[in-house]
């Protein structure tokens, strides 16, 4: 069995479109593979909840706890690595998991990372993406999904979506519509890893 693992910080929108695509398409029987844990940096992280509620593992790892990001990112692994099945290490998929990872953390997990983030990256890495693409005059914004490697916001490209760029547009109103694209292309770029 190919377990997932979602890291998440708050509200857990696209682990939880994730937790929904694998179920109504089959990942179990079709792909070999489940969402087994649900782990967060916040114990107030509503995506616990509904993990909770559909039988996945969850866990809680305070930061704030940590003496330092290479202790963090070491207790993280040691939970990770707990839903490794033989020959078979846990995707990690980031889902927006508000914490910068360590080089070390990251080179441990090289091709099986993914994040999703919310521009049409290479441009705008980073935070403000919504209100960044308004302010350039852009058309189009939209989402990536992409491997995560040590440098923020970049690595290989394994999805985007783009959406258009309304007149009259704000941070929230662009926001939620790139949302709903994210809720999509997120779940297919891991069932198409999946598939590799």
């Amino acid at each position: 069995m190919k377990n997932i693992v979602i890291l998440i910080s708050g509200g857990g929108s696209n682990m939880a479109a994730i937790v929904k695509t694998a179920k109504r398409d089959g990942w179990h029987d079709k792909l070999g593979a489940r969402v087994a844990a649900v782990i967060s940096n916040k114990a107030t992280a509503q995506g616990l909840v509904f993990a909770q509620e559909h039988g996945i593992a969850t866990e809680v790892l305070d930061h704030k706890t940590f003496a330092s990001r290479e202790a963090f990112d070491a207790a993280l692994s040691q939970a990770i690595d707990c839903f490794d099945e033989p020959g078979q290490p846990a995707l990690v998929v980031l889902a927006g998991f508000m914490r910068i990872l360590s080089p070390g953390f990251v080179a441990r997990y090289a091709g099986r990372l993914l994040n999703i983030h919310p521009s049409l990256l290479p441009a705008f890495p980073g935070l403000h993406t919504h209100q960044r693409a308004i302010d350039a005059g852009c058309r189009l914004a939209g989402a990536t999904v992409h491997q995560v490697t040590a440098e923020l916001d970049h690595g290989p490209i394994l999805a985007q979506a783009a959406v258009p760029v309304l007149p009259g547009d704000t941070h929230d109103t662009l926001a939620a519509r790139v949302l709903t694209q994210e809720h999509l292309i997120y779940a297919q770029a891991i069932a198409q890893l999946l598939q590799k």
